[in-house]
């Protein structure tokens, strides 16, 4: 018998590792579409005049060896030093407890923002962890559960004294002593507001004539002093005042809250979390009491569930933006949930005494390294400070940074003729000596040194972390035992499927996450010498070169730190362009109701005024109302915020017009790219007349959501909006930067870039034509049961479609939440829901899902609709049925049971696993009871007894 050889492909990333449906299913899948192929399905879906002309290239698809030796090879191009530059960068250990069970485990990067609490109650305690931590070194009784960075949490600390303060003035004070990039940020931000921005001497501050001040703690050159005084003025004048604070400072030094302060911010990066060339990093933000509902972003709130058991849920939701819209406080969607799930369980290993220690140790280097400089003749200054001096060298600032490069450090230019050094927790007496050497002194380093020149009337009297879970036992078994548990309490894309509408919950592959962790990416300072970042900007300028390819976009920037942050930004962009043709007057904003749900908050945030264009029974732009409205504002026409494909899964056929009628009118054509993983490679929303568009890394090209952060949101704009971009945050001109660091998350790009690699331009396509495959598939499957809101004109939905839960409201009194409970049931993370159209479900399962797990959640919505039809005809209890008691947890099934279904209808559903079955470990929360007795700290030690009892 001769051999036959196979033609299979084992290392075929695109279609063996990332795509979820076999040749094979694909087919069973096309019988069951009645089309004859993924080519036939694709020419009913999208409109002919939007497909792009040309296939996508990219490069050859590599495989994932191939992948991590060119990553390896890009990595070696970055110089890694020890860096001492400071400004709110620095070097710290991330324990690799943490670094292995956390950063690098599925379980936590690959969940979802916690919007439904039963399913997270794991990474809620874990963010409660958090905001206690950050709540106890501030000293302030609320903090939210993350934001971007420093310098944007200082513009949002801004906007928020601006809505809470009584003053009426429209200036703001900022300390001159701030880091340059948190000024930078600020400034961006204030101007499209109308608020005026005074840097200058804390002193000499006018407090009447301000509504807010920010003052940084320590200073950016390492002064340490008490704002207490300033405080006090602050307020006489019915003002807000504002400190950003070193968190490793508070541990030595006296807490915000102790000086008066009404908001701290700050950076919780040198908490275990590497610098990454500037990100991502969890930044904080906590405030007094009575601010707590103008607080921007996430804030974990504890409550109870159905049976009365404590259970954590995400509280005030009716702050955020995707709720209040152009009146949100913020248009804050992503944060940083994995960076401070990192940073809280720092605080958890090492506890209020080695946060001390280490506190303490990294005061004494600077203080050793110090005394080394002034006793061989140099000024230093400050004369007290926690862990930043400043040397004063004249002439040879430029030698002695040179001679640091030398021997493996990098110091911070001050001026011209000073150089500054910020210590960290990593630096060993070799490096002490070093840095001793660069400046031309040949001593040795005495570690047993007991030299301390903190300020004696800035040391902290009050006591943190006091509570149990930062005095548990910190053998590593424990804490490996306790990220566990965790874990388990959550449903994660490493469980099954996450079908979120909009949120594009797809495979981030283990190739693609490995590079994180390498020290040539994570240990860089965001403001290292670029010729020590050559491997980053490599892979900077490949993968906007690849994003330029799939969107027909002209330029790429890199610096919006979330996809809130790019619709910003570009927003940003093109009212810059407008003011540089003289056109600054344009503020009118028109936003269709089926755009992205952050669209009204940001055009808010420039400046604008938003005018909603209304949509047609099929889910599309009323073009009449359109035209209408673009006409009446022509002369003040800014531009018009668009989704495409739109949110309610179609892809409209009138796109290239609208584009038209906005630019006759004098508008910029924004177009948001929540959805372009039903785009790449087949269509490029450049080519349809938009002129910016934010790229949600975090959703089309695989980083993972991380619990609800870290994302990166860079923006494609046309060569005419190009010199407009947000500029670097340390030049002083130009439009100004939205993010603290000159390319946001780098540290993130390389999993996007990997995609990339290891898709190829096939790959790349062929995943967008999967997804609206599985997409259609769903539809099709649910046909009858459930009514698809929206489809095309051919009856095709896009990458996601809308299912009309409402008429079952009537026909049997259940809700959409009760559907998206009784998912939980079946070992499911519910759809989107109530958005965009309030009492329906939006479904996305993306390409990476196989045909299986589509069955499997097909499955359980049939099952879900016949527990419904027998509430309809009476078989089943209206109040008393699986759907209202939903979820079920271990403790209904071995509890006393008196309901008229039996357990197994209850916990074993179907779609649900027998032998893997996830179990909530809570019933139903209670919303109500948690915002109206709002705890956003840890509870008391009892209540986690109670709770493991």
């Amino acid at each position: 018998m001769p051999y036959e050889p196979t033609d299979y492909r084992p290392y075929d990333f695109a279609n063996r590792r990332h795509i979820g449906p076999s040749p094979a299913e694909m087919d069973e899948m096309f019988a069951t579409l009645g089309v004859d192929g993924i080519g036939a399905l694709i020419d009913e879906t999208l409109p002919d005049d939007i497909r792009q002309e040309t296939p996508l290239e990219t490069g050859k698809a590599m495989s994932e060896r191939q992948l991590l030796w060119w990553m390896r090879q890009i990595a070696k191009e970055n110089q890694v030093l020890t860096s001492l530059i400071g400004m709110g960068y620095h070097g710290t250990i991330t324990p690799p407890a943490i670094q292995r069970n956390i950063l690098e485990n599925p379980a936590w990067y690959t969940a979802y923002t916690p919007y439904q609490p039963e399913i997270s109650q794991g990474r809620l305690e874990a963010l409660l962890n958090f905001q206690t931590m950050v709540s106890d070194l501030t000293g302030l009784e609320i903090a939210n559960a993350s934001l971007l960075d420093e310098a944007t949490a200082c513009a949002e600390a801004m906007t928020m004294a601006g809505r809470v303060a009584k003053s009426k003035s429209k200036a703001f004070f900022v300390d001159e002593n701030c880091h340059p990039q948190n000024i930078a940020v600020v400034k961006t931000r204030a101007k499209p507001l109308g608020i005026e921005v005074i840097v200058g001497d804390p002193d000499e501050m006018d407090a009447g004539s301000v509504f807010g001040a920010l003052f940084q703690y320590p200073g950016t050159y390492g002064h340490v002093r008490d704002f207490t005084d300033h405080m006090a003025r602050l307020h006489a004048a019915d003002a807000v005042g504002i400190v950003s604070a070193d968190p490793m400072a508070l541990c030595l030094l006296k807490e915000p809250g102790a000086m008066g302060a009404d908001i701290a911010v700050g950076t919780t990066q040198r908490f275990g979390v590497p610098m990454g060339y500037g990100g991502p990093h969890a930044a904080y933000m906590a405030c007094r009491e009575a601010y707590k509902r103008a607080l921007p972003g996430r804030l974990v709130g504890v409550s109870i569930d159905a049976r009365g058991n404590r259970a954590y849920r995400l509280a005030l939701q009716t702050r955020e933006q995707h709720i209040r819209r152009e009146k949100a406080t913020s248009n804050v969607c992503t944060a940083q949930a994995l960076l401070a799930v990192m940073a809280g369980f720092y605080a958890v290993f090492h506890g209020p005494e080695g946060l001390k220690a280490i506190a303490q140790r990294i005061h004494r280097k600077t203080a050793r390294l110090a005394r080394g400089l002034e006793e061989a003749g140099f000024v230093i200054e400050p004369e007290e400070f926690f862990d930043t001096i400043t040397v004063e060298v004249g002439l040879f600032q430029k030698g002695v940074l040179a001679a640091g490069v030398r021997e493996g450090v990098n110091m911070r230019p001050v001026g011209s003729t000073k150089i500054g050094i910020s210590v960290d927790e990593t630096l060993r007496p070799a490096k002490i000596e070093a840095v001793w050497r660069a400046f031309g002194i040949d001593r040795r380093d005495d570690p047993a040194a007991q030299d301390y020149r903190l300020p004696e009337a800035l040391l902290r009297q009050s006591a943190y972390l006091q509570h149990d879970i930062f005095h548990m036992n910190r053998a590593e078994t424990e804490m490996v035992r306790y990220m566990r548990r965790l874990a388990d309490r959550d449903l994660a894309l490493d469980r099954a499927m996450i079908p979120l509408g909009s949120c594009t919950m797809k495979l981030n592959s283990a190739a693609e996450m490995m590079p994180l962790s390498w020290p040539e990416f994570a240990n860089l300072h965001p403001y290292c010498p670029d010729d020590q970042a050559k491997g980053y900007r490599a892979l900077i300028d490949g993968l906007s070169g690849k994003l330029c390819d799939v969107t027909g976009y002209d330029a790429i920037s890199m610096q919006p730190n979330s996809g809130a942050q790019g619709e910003y930004a570009g927003l940003l962009t093109i009212a810059a362009y407008h003011e540089a043709n003289g056109e600054g007057h344009r503020n009118v904003c028109l936003i269709p109701t089926n755009a992205h749900g952050t669209n009204p908050a940001s055009a808010q945030m420039v400046g604008w005024k938003v005018v909603p264009v209304k949509c047609d029974a099929k889910g599309s732009i009323d073009l009449e109302d359109f035209r209408a409205k673009a006409e009446k504002h022509a002369a003040d026409l800014a531009g018009i915020m668009i989704t495409y494909p739109s949110t309610h899964g179609v892809f409209e056929e009138t796109v290239k017009e609208v584009c038209e009628i906005t630019h006759a009118h004098g508008g910029q054509v924004y177009i948001d790219g929540a959805n372009l993983n039903a785009m790449v490679g087949l269509s490029r929303p450049g080519d349809l007349g938009g002129d910016v568009s934010h790229l949600n890394l975090h959703k089309t090209f695989c980083i993972p959501h991380g619990g609800g952060g870290p994302g990166m949101g860079p923006i494609g704009v046309k060569a005419h909006l190009a010199p407009h971009l947000p500029s670097h945050p340390l030049a002083g001109e130009g439009p100004g930067p939205v993010s603290a660091a000159p390319y946001g998350s780098p540290s993130l790009l390389p999993i996007s870039w990997a995609y990339c690699q290891m898709m190829g331009g096939e790959g790349l396509t062929q995943a967008t034509r999967v997804a609206i495959l599985n997409a259609n598939y769903i539809a099709k499957r649910l046909e009858g049961a459930y009514k698809v809101l929206y489809r095309g004109p051919k009856g095709r939905v896009a990458h996601e479609c809308i299912l009309d839960v409402r008429p079952f409201q009537e026909s049997a009194g259940v809700t959409v939440d009760d559907i998206a409970k009784r998912l939980v049931d079946c070992g499911f993370h519910a759809p989107t829901m109530s958005w965009p159209v309030s009492g329906t479900l939006m479904v996305e399962p993306t390409e990476s899902e196989t045909k299986a797990e589509l069955d499997r959640f097909c499955d359980a919505m049939l099952g879900i609709r016949e527990e419904i039809r027998a509430i309809e005809d009476g078989t089943a209890d209206g109040e008393n049925n699986p759907l209202k008691h939903a979820p079920h947890t271990v403790e209904d099934l071995v509890g006393d049971w008196d309901r008229p279904y039996s357990r197994e209808q209850g916990c074993f559903p179907a779609g649900a696993f027998r032998v893997d079955k996830y179990w909530p470990p809570v019933n139903r929360v209670d919303n109500v009871y948690g915002d109206r007795n709002l705890v956003c700290t840890c509870p008391p030690m009892e209540d986690y007894a109670e709770a493991a009892e």
